[in-house]
C-alpha cells in the first residue's frame, strides 16, 4: 500500500464529514473562540492516541502473538462493522449517548477522531510494514490534517452543504470503507492459505 491510499484509508475511517453534525451538536454550547480552542485540544489528543497507536501498536500484538494474516482479517471486520454503521446509521450516534457539559478526550477526541477503526488500521499498517514507520506516520498526518481543515470548517460546510448532503457523504465514506474492509480481509484469508 502506498502513502498515499494510507492517507485515503485513514481519512474515510477518520470520517470527517460524518463527524460534523456531531461536533456542532456537542460544541453548540460554547463560545466561537472557546470552540475553536476545544476543537484544536481534542484534534492534538486525538493525533497523539493514533501516533501511540501506530508505534506502540505492533508491540502490543507482538506480545499478544498475533500473527499479520490475523490483524488483516480482524482488521477487515472491524472496518466492515464501522462502514455498516456509517452507511446505516442508529438512532443514538455511531457511539450511543453523549456526557453533558464542555467535551474533554471523550467523545470528541475518543471515540469520534480516535475511535477503535482508527486506531485498528493505524496498528494494521505498522504491523503490515514495520520498516515503513515514516510512510504512515505522513500518511496520518495528512489524515488527520485533513479532518482538522474539515472540523474546523465544520459550520461553514454545515451552512453550504447542509445535513443532507453531509449524511450523503458518510454512506458514501461507508460504501468505501466497506469495499477496503472487504479487501482486507480477503488478503488476510490469501495470506493464511498461502503459509498453510
Amino acid at each position: 500500500m502506498s502513502t498515499w491510499s494510507a492517507a485515503l484509508l485513514l481519512l474515510l475511517v477518520l470520517d470527517p464529514l460524518g463527524n460534523i453534525p456531531v461536533f456542532l451538536t456537542l460544541l453548540r454550547p460554547l463560545p466561537p473562540r472557546r470552540q475553536r480552542i476545544v476543537l484544536a485540544r481534542e484534534l492534538l489528543i486525538a493525533l497523539g492516541v493514533l501516533m501511540a497507536f501506530l508505534f506502540g501498536g505492533q508491540y502490543l500484538l507482538a506480545a499478544m502473538h498475533l500473527r499479520q494474516e490475523s490483524v488483516s482479517i480482524a482488521g477487515g471486520i472491524v472496518l466492515f462493522l464501522i462502514g455498516i454503521k456509517m452507511i446505516f446509521p442508529s438512532p443514538d450516534g455511531m457511539f450511543g449517548d453523549t456526557p453533558e457539559g464542555e467535551p474533554f478526550i471523550v467523545p470528541l477526541a475518543i471515540p469520534f477522531i480516535a475511535g477503535p477503526s482508527g486506531m485498528a488500521a493505524v496498528m494494521l499498517l505498522s504491523h503490515s510494514d514495520p520498516h515503513r514507520q515514516a510512510d504512515w506516520s505522513i500518511a496520518l498526518l495528512v489524515a488527520w490534517a485533513a479532518t482538522a481543515v474539515a472540523l474546523f470548517a465544520a459550520t461553514y460546510l454545515h451552512r453550504v452543504l447542509g445535513t443532507r448532503v453531509l449524511s450523503a457523504a458518510e454512506k458514501l465514506m461507508g460504501m468505501l470503507v466497506v469495499a477496503l474492509s472487504v479487501q482486507m480481509f480477503l488478503d488476510g484469508i490469501t495470506a493464511y492459505l498461502r503459509i498453510r
